[in-house]
């Protein structure tokens, strides 16, 4: 079972949730799976299906509408996990911060293992980003994170 494991965290699938930010670091998301920055040379494949999740993306600010739908799908992916926000919005709230609906930052919902600071974050912060995540399943997984 470890095997399998440690073959899928160098194939990493991801999850992107937007909770409701302006789309610009969506924009660069896709932007970074595109071939000018290749992050899919490091094996990412998108998917819609939180249960096969080893990363889960975010973009936007938590918010009171979708606080649950947000850590729902945190709750639903397996050992190990990791989650990326990207940008300042999922960091902190940013643009957002004082907007009555606003929560603040993902963290304020779900842990947070990596920051893409940036608005809007740019594909080589994602791109760096999506390193770091890699390296953090990689200690979670030899930790008995499974």
């Amino acid at each position: 079972m470890k095997t399998v494991t440690k073959a899928r965290l160098k194939s990493p699938w991801v999850l992107h949730f937007n909770c409701g930010s302006c789309n610009g670091c969506d924009i660069e998301i896709l932007a970074a799976l595109m071939p000018k920055f290749d992050a899919e040379r490091f094996g990412i494949v998108n998917i819609g299906d939180p249960k096969q999740a080893d990363l889960l993306v975010v973009t936007g600010p938590a918010n009171r509408r979708n606080h649950r739908v947000l850590r729902n799908l945190y709750d639903q992916m397996p050992e190990p996990k990791a989650v990326m926000a990207v940008g300042t919005c999922a960091s902190t709230g940013g643009v957002f911060h004082n907007c009555p609906n606003t929560m603040g930052g993902v963290e304020n919902v779900i842990p947070i293992d990596v920051y893409v600071p940036g608005c809007a974050a740019r594909p080589e912060q994602i791109v760096d980003g999506v390193v770091l995540v890699l390296q953090k399943l990689a200690e979670k997984s030899e930790g008995g994170g499974d």
